[in-house]
């Protein structure tokens, strides 16, 4: 088997219309032309579920979608004057990291490499 690419991630939520206002009024992500319950980021579709309707559970997303942008501290700023949940900011010495959490309590990663990557040598475990 050969993966191509990451066609879309689902989103759990309780309510479509929230969700979909979130992402795309304060993310800046537009609607899918496909589907009313779908989001777009440049390279990725965000498509909300409700899990409930399936007779599942809801669970927020508690691994967190990484989603980069420009300026992790002014996008964090940005959901903290929306009324959004901030979990708070990290620089990990090669990218900074703004945890938010979406209406329904879903983990996104503002994110923002600032150094380069490097690759691990084969036997360094």
């Amino acid at each position: 088997m050969h993966v191509e690419v990451v066609d879309f991630v689902s989103v759990p939520t309780r309510n479509y219309e929230t969700a979909v206002a979130w992402y795309r009024d304060l993310l800046g992500l537009p609607v899918s032309e496909y589907a009313p319950t779908e989001v777009e980021t440049p390279n990725l579709t965000l498509v909300f579920w409700l899990p409930e309707d399936q007779g599942i559970p809801f669970v927020p997303n508690q691994n967190g979608i990484a989603l980069r942008v420009a300026d992790v501290h002014a996008a964090v700023e940005e959901v903290r004057a929306a009324g959004g949940e901030i979990m708070g900011i990290e620089d990990t010495g090669v990218c900074h990291m703004g945890f938010v959490k979406d209406p329904d309590g879903n983990l996104v990663i503002l994110h923002r490499r600032y150094a380069p990557r490097h690759a691990k040598s084969p036997d360094a475990g």
